[in-house]
């Protein structure tokens, strides 16, 4: 199974003719994640290993600004647990204040209370798949992952 880690941004070139691509002024890079083998006898610790909000991953960049100048960031939040039975749901970031000059569907990410906002309107996000929005404000502001319910 070919699946990404979220986009990284990198300085210096591309390495090893890992998988990237350009957007704007910025290079990003695709890290591959390795799922486990059937021969793995789960003693290592390993991404996917078991549901957590490990394995919740936020990613953000800066992308190019809104027509007015406002900045813009993309946000891509992915599961990237493995196995067959990591569906995770009800994903919410600490966000403090979170808001944006664009908007953003709400059933994507919506900020509840002061640093707590909703990932998917609270469904579940499968193994490997992950969604992305883009937010515009004059900063960016820091996401993690709170809480999870593991289903």
């Amino acid at each position: 199974m070919d699946i990404y880690r979220a986009l990284e941004p990198i300085t210096g070139g591309v390495r090893n003719q890992e998988p990237h691509f350009s957007e704007g002024n910025q290079t990003y890079i695709a890290r591959k994640l390795l799922a486990l083998t059937d021969d793995d006898d789960g003693s290592m610790n390993r991404i996917g290993a078991t549901c957590s909000k490990e394995n919740i991953f936020v990613y953000q960049g800066p992308t190019s600004p809104l027509p007015n100048g406002i900045p813009t960031y993309t946000v891509q939040i992915q599961n990237v647990c493995f196995s067959g039975s990591c569906s995770i749901s009800n994903i919410h970031i600490s966000c403090g204040w979170f808001s944006s000059a664009r908007l953003i569907n709400p059933r994507i990410f919506r900020r509840i209370y002061y640093n707590d906002c909703l990932v998917n309107n609270g469904e579940c996000l499968s193994p490997g798949e992950s969604l992305s929005f883009q937010y515009a404000n004059s900063f960016q502001y820091p996401m993690s992952v709170s809480s999870v319910n593991c289903n």
